[in-house]
């Protein structure tokens, strides 16, 4: 049984994946595992079995771009993401590198031993409680795969019927011909309504304030014409850049003048519904992109309250009662089941404890380093992706300067890494601006971003492609010992 390795990287989802295949490929002499807490890889798309599942960025630039994307569905279902995943680990022998059941609660930096020592909860099939490695990677999610958000709602016990929250669904629950109120606006909400619509009686979508909501084709028929025009790979370059500047242009016009986004936007929701509908159920009091903004496949929601069996209410909730709801407009809600897309909770390292010669770490205390690396901590990235794009748009990018690095101390022969904030030359900032509720609740765990470059995390995919994959990782912000 192996106990140490140059690398670990913990997850086995998208990220988790991605990182074992950049390190194999780009790294070929490094000894690497990958440790994963659950008994099966995927993350989110393993875990997530609510009606509807899906992703809200196109596949040409969540997938992997060393495996692209060869469903035909763009904004593709939980299921197909879940297969593409595995197949992915099993092309490139990246399965046999996983390790399940390998929770780790606490990692130890010891300048000492110049490693990583990385404590593991006790399980059956664990056999080592220990591991080490001279680099760690975090590749673990940014949310709490155990607990959700649920805040309290008053009289919640004496509702009759199941209250759920889609984290925990079981896919063995029956909702066909029942009555269902569904509490939350966001993507998981967007995503679960016109799904549950399709089987419940009626479906409640109850929401405390309302959401940026854009239809889109679930299937990209200009990438299906580079497919047909093209060779593949030259098709899925052209594909992905496509869409990579199709969505940071958008944002960045939504964050320039909002004001006519905000009416683009509600425009085309009254084309789909009809100059009759309300649309004070789709005028939030936010900008664009001040949250994240919630995609729509094929006007599927749309489609779904035009049949009559989907219904929006904007309204707040006064309390619960044994038949549903009663709501402070006075309205009563009656309900066979209860859903509480009310969010998530952020949970950086998996939940896990870092300690740097046994001190231990206050991640909101730290800075990150061009958003991979954390000040102060040795022989250490983490991945986190975008709030604006595709997730794994950044990770590819975390993986790929992750591994310049490795290759350069190898090269240079150094044995330490140790990214040093200068609070004399940069200010501090919140690691990501939004107002989503979410990322409210987590400023007690989110590190900080610096004022400027290179510990600004700019949420833009071009800025961020030529710092970390271009630029050279040999600069003054970064300590190396020999």
């Amino acid at each position: 049984m192996q106990t140490q390795y140059d690398v670990i990287v913990v997850g086995a989802g998208l990220s988790g994946i991605g990182a074992a295949y950049h390190i194999q490929n780009n790294c070929p002499g490094k000894s690497f595992v990958v440790l994963e807490g659950r008994s099966t890889m995927g993350g989110t798309w393993d875990l997530f079995k609510y009606p509807g599942i899906r992703s809200d960025s196109d596949m040409y630039t969540m997938g992997f771009p060393f495996n692209p994307w060869k469903g035909t569905k763009s904004l593709a279902d939980g299921p197909s993401i879940l297969q593409y995943i595995k197949d992915t680990a099993q092309k490139f022998g990246i399965d046999k590198k996983i390790q399940y059941n390998h929770k780790v609660i606490k990692a130890s930096w010891s300048d000492a031993d110049k490693m990583w020592t990385l404590d593991l909860a006790p399980h059956e099939t664990v056999k080592s409680q220990q591991l080490q490695c001279t680099f760690l990677m975090m590749c673990s999610g940014y949310y709490n795969y155990t607990n959700a958000y649920s805040p309290h709602f008053p009289a919640s016990e004496t509702f009759k019927g199941p209250i759920i929250h889609p984290q925990h669904w079981d896919p063995t629950i029956d909702y066909t011909n029942k009555k269902i109120i569904l509490i939350g606006s966001g993507a998981t909400a967007i995503t679960l309504a016109p799904a549950l619509a399709v089987k419940a009686q009626k479906v409640i979508l109850l929401q405390r304030s309302p959401t940026y909501v854009l239809s889109l084709p679930g299937e990209d028929k200009l990438s299906k014409l580079f497919t047909f025009l093209f060779p593949s790979k030259l098709a899925y370059q052209l594909s992905r850049w496509k869409n990579i500047m199709n969505a940071s242009g958008f944002y960045s016009a939504s964050r320039k003048w909002p004001n006519t986004v905000s009416r683009f936007l509600r425009k085309r929701i009254q084309k789909e519904l009809g100059p009759e509908y309300n649309m004070a159920h789709f005028d939030p009091n936010y900008s664009p992109w001040d949250q994240r903004l919630c995609i729509v496949p094929d006007s599927d929601l749309f489609r779904a309250i035009k049949t009559g069996k989907l219904e929006i209410i904007t309204d707040t909730i006064r309390c619960f009662n044994p038949d549903g709801l009663q709501l402070d407009s006075g309205q009563m809600l009656e309900a066979d089941m209860i859903i509480t897309a009310t969010g998530l909770n952020i949970q950086l390292l998996g939940g896990m404890s870092l300690f740097v010669n046994g001190k231990l770490l206050d991640t909101s205390k730290t800075h990150c380093y061009r958003g991979v690396m954390f000040n102060d901590v040795p022989n250490f990235a983490i991945s986190i992706g975008y709030t604006n794009a595709s997730w794994t748009l950044k990770c590819n990018l975390n993986c790929q300067f992750t591994v310049k690095l490795l290759n350069f101390m190898e090269r240079k022969r150094y044995a330490v890494c140790t990214p040093r904030f200068d609070s004399k030359l940069f200010g501090s900032e919140p690691f990501i601006h939004s107002k989503a509720g979410f990322i409210k609740r987590a400023v007690a765990v989110l590190p900080k971003q610096g004022s400027k470059h290179p510990w600004k995390v700019y949420q833009n995919y071009a800025r961020d492609y030529l710092s970390l994959k271009l630029e050279s990782v040999n600069n003054k912000h970064l300590e190396f010992r020999k």
